[in-house]
């Protein structure tokens, strides 16, 4: 029998027109599509390409309340909202923002078939059940946590949040819910300047580098997947823990974040604990150098999948 094909999941949507000096870089998304595909992903018989729907409003609100969903669809007229959302508002914001939160849903339910399975999107941590945060609208993370809770398909899920931000709305988020552990491992001194306390975070120093990040990282996932024992896992594969990051004040080599990403899908690949990551973070003008940085999750997805699925 043939083996499964490794999901990826990537919308065109994700990237829109968008202001061209906006910190954000919004144009990575279509960016590390074509990267992919012209090392040969679109060829490949073990890569399953998969579309995304919109996330649904009733997916939503398990995870958002239904006033902030409002604003979130309509637009918010205050400015210190937007200002902190760091995002210019718009329908077209709104649309693909729907799309993300999908991937990432799209990315979960294939994961439970598969295995794992990558979104080429993802990550938006920061968002609050209740307020836009740090570039980040709607939670992609804590919307396809309670999918799976909700529904049945999930009853342990560990989110291991490697971003070089501390995924604080996510953490907020499942404060009181015993059947998430958030495990954040991010630098000290960096944004959200206020933390909120995760089930674990390991917080490391700026100029924290690969060994740095390897050691804290190895001390930790092992033991958690061994004592909180997830029968699924969320990987939140930040490239702005990369030493060229605009904002991220870690040291990390692009090797770094190979062993680091290699590190966590082989363990919940040997664990069979189902694993949909995302993409998380990542901040550079030099966009072809941020491809190459998000793009290491895919490439190191699918050279395990030759590994563990032949």
């Amino acid at each position: 029998m043939a083996p499964a094909r490794l999901p990826l999941i990537h919308h065109p949507g994700y990237s829109i027109d968008w202001p061209t000096r906006h910190p954000f870089p919004m144009a990575k998304f279509s960016a590390l599509r074509r990267y992919l595909a012209d090392r040969g992903f679109d060829d490949d018989p073990l890569v399953e390409w998969i579309t995304p729907q919109p996330a649904t409003t009733t997916q939503l609100l398990r995870a958002h309340t239904p006033d902030y969903l409002q604003t979130f669809y309509l637009g918010d007229s205050d400015p210190v909202a937007r200002k902190r959302s760091g995002f210019p508002w718009s329908q077209a914001l709104v649309e693909r923002t729907l799309l993300e939160v999908g991937g990432t849903l799209a990315a979960a339910h294939a994961a439970l078939t598969t295995g794992l399975a990558c979104n080429t999107a993802g990550g938006t941590h920061h968002a609050y059940p209740d307020a836009a945060s740090g570039y980040c609208l709607l939670n992609d993370l804590t919307v396809a946590a309670h999918e799976l809770l909700a529904r049945g398909l999930a009853s342990r899920i560990l989110i291991v949040d490697g971003d070089v931000h501390q995924g604080d709305g996510t953490a907020f988020a499942f404060r009181h819910e015993p059947r998430v552990f958030t495990f954040s491992l991010h630098g000290a001194d960096n944004f959200p300047f206020t933390k909120r306390d995760s089930d674990l975070d390991i917080a490391l120093p700026r100029s924290s580098g690969d060994d740095d990040y390897m050691a804290a990282l190895q001390a930790h996932l092992p033991r958690l997947m061994h004592e909180f024992a997830p029968d699924f896992m969320f990987y939140d594969a930040g490239a702005d823990v990369h030493a060229g990051d605009r904002l991220g004040h870690f040291k990390m080599s692009l090797k770094g974040i190979r062993r680091r990403d290699r590190y966590v899908l082989s363990r919940c690949l040997a664990a069979e604990v189902p694993v949909a990551a995302v993409i998380g973070g990542g901040y550079d003008r030099d966009l072809a150098a941020l491809v190459e940085r998000h793009a290491v999750l895919h490439r190191v997805a699918r050279g395990l999948w030759g590994e563990y699925r032949s």
